[in-house]
């Protein structure tokens, strides 16, 4: 990757009650333009007022932010709707178990120049995106590795450098960069069992993070009005009932999770995929919940989610695809 040198500034402000529909007269700095890395506008999504201000303080003052909460409750989708909106380009990096100090930092390649081998360093995602306007999301940051997390530390002062030793440079940040995280636990190692493979942060490292944030799962109304939104076929008083009662179960296995009863949770995302599913199965809520949830699941776990869905509807889960529910 070659780096972008250029002095890019947010152009203009955009109104956060405009924008995001909180009520708050803050102004905060934009760009005017989009750029390839600019994430697409979800029309449909729905903002936290905690985790968007957070969000927003990190974007206008560069504030270091991290989001912590249970997976599936949008913590990386919320940040980059937070920068689609301001056409923020913005990048996302898994710290799963495979990324290296190599992949970050970036390292020496052999390249054919003029018809000759020769050997070139070829910078690593970190320092492209340092010397770019951009906001560098970490998902998973509590399951980094110990050498990766080093690394990272280096850049988590709002002046940090980043010293190249092998290429004796000091690469500064662009103006416009922006770093969030985003972690299941909060640092402190998993003490539920829930998170395997995450561990503790540094406390010197979790000091660097100036905003800490917590996105919990949306209230069930509000979840509800995603769902119609993105599956406009629900939007009538029957097809409401049917996604209210989708978002109980959603809701019901969330809380078994967190109890420890069951293994897979669904999240909002589930819930509007299994939505749109029944559409495709001809309305067969029972057949679409079987193939877009319950066969990811544990098969010792399945009879506490047919009970799940039992409660839920009021029925029992058709054992294969016989009609259920169906939104007019």
């Amino acid at each position: 990757m070659s780096a972008d040198t250029s002095t890019t500034l947010p152009d203009i402000k955009v109104s956060v009650r405009q924008t995001f529909g909180i009520d708050s007269d803050l102004q905060v700095p934009a760009f005017s333009s989009a750029t390839q890395h600019v994430p697409d506008v979800d029309s449909a999504y729905r903002f936290d007022r905690d985790t968007t201000m957070a969000i927003l303080a990190g974007f206008a003052h560069n504030r270091r932010v991290m989001i912590q909460g249970y997976h599936g409750t949008g913590k990386s989708t919320h940040i980059e709707q937070v920068a689609a909106r301001l056409n923020w380009p913005c990048l996302r990096v898994n710290l799963d178990s495979h990324i290296s100090r190599i992949d970050l930092i970036g390292k020496d390649a052999i390249v054919l120049r003029e018809g000759m081998q020769v050997t070139e360093f070829r910078e690593g995602i970190l320092p492209w995106a340092l010397q770019n306007p951009t906001a560098l999301v970490f998902d998973e940051y509590d399951a980094g590795r110990a050498d990766v997390m080093f690394v990272i530390q280096r850049v988590l002062e709002v002046d940090g450098k980043l010293t190249l030793l092998d290429q004796n440079k000091v690469i500064r940040p662009h103006p416009s960069f922006r770093l969030f995280s985003t972690a299941n636990t909060v640092g402190l190692g998993d003490t539920t069992g829930l998170y395997h493979g995450t561990q503790q942060i540094n406390q010197g490292q979790m000091d660097r993070w100036s905003i800490v944030t917590t996105l919990n799962y949306l209230p069930h109304d509000q979840e509800v009005n995603i769902v119609t939104a993105k599956a406009p076929q629900y939007d009538s008083e029957e097809g409401r009932k049917i996604v209210s009662a989708m978002v109980a179960l959603a809701d019901l296995s969330r809380a078994g999770f967190i109890a420890g009863d069951i293994s897979t949770v669904m999240s909002p995302r589930t819930v509007i995929t299994w939505a749109e599913n029944a559409r495709i199965f001809g309305g067969d809520i029972g057949f679409a919940f079987r193939l877009t949830f319950l066969n990811k699941c544990d098969e010792v776990e399945r009879a506490t989610l047919a009970e799940y869905y039992q409660r839920c509807f009021g029925k029992e889960l058709p054992a294969g695809s016989g009609k259920s529910a169906k939104p007019h």
